[in-house]
């Protein structure tokens, strides 16, 4: 049985590289303290968090495979963000049981999202899981293991430190391809939206130093990463926790001179804090793409005060206004949340003319899930299931115009694409994305007729022609 690495519940699963982040190489030594596979459920800050431990185990001597049937021990990193998430990590977590039961695996840990909230809860309902770490215990892992390995029967299987600042990601074990890595610049979230419980999983706002931060990002660009993607669950409060006041423009400002590195791109901005000299930063830089991630969840007043967002429609149609006029070519995404609890038809039609108007390049929405333990769970109305999925769908089908035109608009243009991995099954097809595609979220750039004496690499950027579009997806020819 393979067990490729999963690091998203929307994206396709994939097989890891053996790609060493630590500058001064990490210590594999192959099967010397034992053999471990690896699931990584959720988003990118917990991927980050799973190349942490990987780096952290391959340091200690453990040497991860492919193969379940190759390994001793199993480890899960979970999301417990949504229904859907939470799903997909108990599936997991039941698949890998099911396999210790059979004799075929020794071991199984689980760690992240799921883990810290459930806790004693999870472990009541699948007493064999052999350990769980929470998202504030993964620099435990190898201890943990070691003891499992050791044959240690009596340790507590719940490992739960209280929240600290966030750890070095300086050592980690690469699961994205080699040429693009994610970089968490803080930890934990200090909003109290009402339908999330990020904060009850991840704790307050931490904030890495501004050169720890930078370090990061230099080993990353020696290591051969071209694209960095700037990752926190609120990066517009950035620094405000150890500054006093947020600090990603200046931030921002120092990774940008780093010459290692190609692109960098910013994901989950928060529609505050920012300001004049934000902007002008993101305008002028040399690395910084032209691309920003807004989740906004809705554009009713009514709604956003019910979330408790703390900014209304108006001021995040000023914010969007601001960016657009001063960033040339600017791409925005944005996610947004159908059927939250009292949304009547009226909020939905607002939502509805807000997306027709700001015309986002890139827009996912969820319908809402309900979580327990936040204060959305309480709220009276509730919108039913099969209204919140035709609204999804509403919303769904008036982004898709306005995508596919965008597409259509930009053939003809020339664009640097970075190229991420050959077409399988298609000789001379690669597949890629330019500024205006994320890592595994965004639609892809396809390039074909590449010249077999000159085939590409991995990595590359390449120049191209945009000669066709696809739906939410591209065709390029290189241009030599």
């Amino acid at each position: 049985m393979q067990l490729p690495i999963v690091t998203d519940s929307a994206a396709p699963a994939r097989k890891s590289t053996t790609a060493e982040i630590n500058p001064d190489g990490l210590s594999v030594q192959d099967g010397l303290r034992g053999r471990y596979a690896v699931i990584s459920l959720g988003c990118p800050k917990n991927l980050v968090d799973t190349e942490q431990m990987l780096g952290r185990l391959d340091q200690d001597g453990y040497a991860m495979v492919d193969s379940v049937d190759a390994a001793d021990f199993v480890v899960v990193n979970t999301c417990g963000f949504i229904d859907s998430a939470r799903e997909e990590s108990f599936g997991a977590i039941d698949e890998m049981l099911a396999l210790k039961k059979q004799g075929k695996i020794r071991s199984v840990v689980v760690t992240g999202c799921l883990a810290e909230r459930q806790q004693g809860k999870l472990l009541e309902a699948r007493p064999e899981i052999d350990a769980m770490i929470g998202v504030f215990g993964r620099n435990e892992i190898v201890s943990v293991i070691d003891r499992l390995q050791a044959g240690v029967e009596e340790q507590e299987k719940i490992f739960r430190p209280a929240p600290i600042r966030p750890l070095s990601d300086a050592v980690r074990r690469a699961v994205t391809p080699r040429h693009f890595a994610y970089l968490k610049i803080s930890e934990g979230c200090d909003r109290l939206c009402t339908f999330c419980a990020i904060p009850k999983m991840r704790g307050k706002h931490y904030s890495k130093p501004i050169e720890q931060v930078v370090d990061e990002a230099k080993r990353l660009g020696d290591s051969g990463v071209r694209e960095v993607v700037v990752v926190a669950q609120d990066t517009t409060y950035y620094g405000k926790d150890i500054y006093g006041q947020p600090k990603l423009t200046e931030l921002l400002t120092e990774l940008d001179k780093i010459d290692s590195i190609d692109w960098i791109r910013l994901m989950y901005f928060y529609p505050m804090y920012i300001d004049d000299r934000l902007i002008d930063t993101l305008a002028g830089s040399q690395r910084i793409l032209p691309y920003i991630d807004m989740p906004l969840q809705h554009a009713s007043d009514f709604m956003l005060k019910r979330m408790a967002r703390k900014t209304t429609r108006s001021l995040q149609e000023e914010i969007l206004g601001n960016l657009r006029s001063r960033i040339d070519n600017l791409i925005m995404r944005t996610t947004l949340i159908s059927g939250f609890p009292g949304e009547t038809d009226d909020d939905h039609n607002q939502l509805c003319d807000f997306v027709a108007k700001q015309k986002f390049e890139h827009l996912g929405v969820f319908t809402y899930s309900v979580e327990e333990d936040t204060p959305a769970a309480k709220l009276p109305n509730r919108v039913p299931s099969e209204v919140a999925l035709a609204r999804q769908g509403e919303i769904m089908q008036i982004q898709q115009q306005i995508a596919f035109a965008w597409n259509q608009s930009r053939v003809g243009s020339v664009e640097k694409v970075i190229i991420d991995a050959p077409l399988e099954g298609q000789d001379g097809v690669w597949m890629g994305r330019s500024r205006g595609e994320a890592p595994e979220i965004d639609g892809a750039v396809y390039v074909s007729g590449v010249d077999p004496d000159s085939p590409m690499n991995v990595g590359d950027l390449v120049d191209c022609e945009i000669v066709a579009a696809d739906g939410y997806d591209l065709v390029a020819a290189p241009l030599s």
